[in-house]
C-alpha cells in the first residue's frame, strides 16, 4: 500500500546527511500527491511544495492568500505518499513573529523535512515579480529566531529567503542573508538573482548551505544542473515546473475535444489506466482487501485452527 514507510526524522536525517555530503540536491514541485509518486519513482533527491504552485491549484494569485492550514493539509497529503523529503513554502509565516512558531510546528508535524520563510512585507507577491517590498532585517530575524526556539527537532532544515536582490541590489542581499545566517538559519534561498555571476558571487559570499530557484519565466536564468553544482549550490527546486506542464496538457486536451467533439484523437498522448494504478498501487489495496475477506471467512466458518495449521487446500 502507498504511504511512507519512512519515519519524519528519518527523513530529516537522511536529508541532512545528503546536504552534508556535497553534491547539489534536486526537488522538483508537486503540486498533488500523485505527482510526488512520480518524483520518488524516477529517483529525485526530494519533493517541493510550492506556495505559487498550491496557489494555482486553488485558482488564487501568488500574493500570500493560502493558509497555514491549507499548506499544511498538502504537505501532509504529499509526504504521506513518499519516503523523500519534502521542503515547504511558508511565504513569510502566515503572521507575525508568534505565528511563525506555530507554523514551524504545524510544519514538522505534518512530517516534512524542511521549510523556507522569506523576508518580503506583506502582502507578499511572486519573487520574480517587481515591487516587492521588504521587512526591515531586525523584523526577519526576529521571524527566524522565532522559527529556531519553536523547532523540536533539530533536523528539520530552516532556509531563509531573501528577497532583496530585486528590491535592495546584490550586496544588500548578501548582507541580509549573513543576518539571518547570525539569526539560526541553516541554509539561505536568494530569490531572482538576476545572471550566473550573481550565483557565483553570492556563494563566494556566504559559507552556509544554498538554494536555487530554478523558475520559468523569470528574473534568473536557467542553469544547468552541472553548472549550479560547480557554482557550488546544495539545491536547486523547480517549483511551478510540473504544474505548468500539467495545466498546458489539459488546457490543449479540452480545446481539442470542444473542436472535434470527442476525445479519442488524444487517447494515444493520456496516461494508461495501466500506468496510473500502477501509481496508486492499485494491486496492493487489492490485496489487502482479499486478504482482510479471506481472514474475515475464516473466523465465520467455525472453530479457529491451532497457530502453524492451514486448512486443506490452502498454499503456504
Amino acid at each position: 500500500m502507498l504511504y511512507s514507510h519512512a519515519t519524519p526524522e528519518r527523513r530529516r536525517r537522511s536529508f541532512r546527511e545528503a546536504l552534508a555530503g556535497g553534491r547539489l540536491l534536486r526537488f522538483p514541485g508537486a503540486f498533488s500527491p500523485i505527482v510526488a509518486r512520480i518524483i520518488e519513482e524516477q529517483g529525485w533527491e526530494g519533493v517541493y511544495l510550492s506556495g505559487a504552485a498550491l496557489s494555482a491549484d486553488l485558482a488564487l494569485p501568488d500574493i500570500g492568500l493560502l493558509t497555514l492550514s491549507e499548506v499544511a493539509y498538502r504537505g501532509r497529503q504529499i509526504q504521506r505518499v513518499t519516503n523523500l523529503p519534502t521542503i515547504v513554502d511558508i511565504d513569510t509565516g502566515y503572521g507575525e513573529v508568534s505565528n511563525v512558531a506555530r507554523t514551524i510546528q504545524e510544519m514538522e508535524d505534518a512530517g516534512l523535512s524542511g521549510c523556507h520563510i522569506e523576508d518580503q512585507r506583506n502582502p507578499k507577491r511572486c519573487g520574480h515579480l517587481d515591487h516587492k517590498t521588504l521587512v526591515p532585517v531586525e523584523e526577519m530575524v526576529q521571524r527566524i529566531q522565532a522559527a529556531v526556539k519553536a523547532r523540536r527537532d533539530e533536523s528539520f532544515l530552516l532556509i531563509a529567503r531573501t528577497d532583496a536582490r530585486g528590491v535592495e541590489g546584490l550586496d544588500a542581499a548578501i548582507d541580509r542573508a549573513k543576518r539571518y545566517i547570525d539569526a539560526g538559519a541553516d541554509a539561505i534561498f536568494p530569490e531572482a538573482l538576476g545572471s550566473e555571476g550573481e550565483f557565483e558571487h553570492f556563494r563566494s559570499a556566504v559559507t552556509v548551505p544554498l538554494l536555487a530557484n530554478m523558475t520559468e519565466f523569470g528574473k534568473s536564468p536557467l542553469l544547468s544542473v552541472d553548472r549550479l553544482a560547480n557554482l557550488g549550490f546544495n539545491i536547486v527546486i523547480y517549483p511551478v515546473t510540473t504544474f505548468r506542464l500539467a495545466m498546458a496538457v489539459v488546457e490543449g486536451g479540452l480545446e481539442e475535444m470542444l473542436r472535434e467533439g470527442t476525445q479519442s484523437g488524444m487517447v494515444g498522448r493520456m496516461q494508461t489506466r495501466k500506468r496510473l494504478y500502477e501509481l496508486v498501487d492499485y494491486a496492493g489495496y487489492q490485496t489487502l482487501d482479499q486478504s482482510l475477506y479471506e481472514i474475515s471467512e475464516v473466523k465465520d466458518s467455525g472453530p479457529a485452527r491451532s497457530p502453524g495449521t492451514t486448512p486443506a487446500g490452502d498454499e503456504t
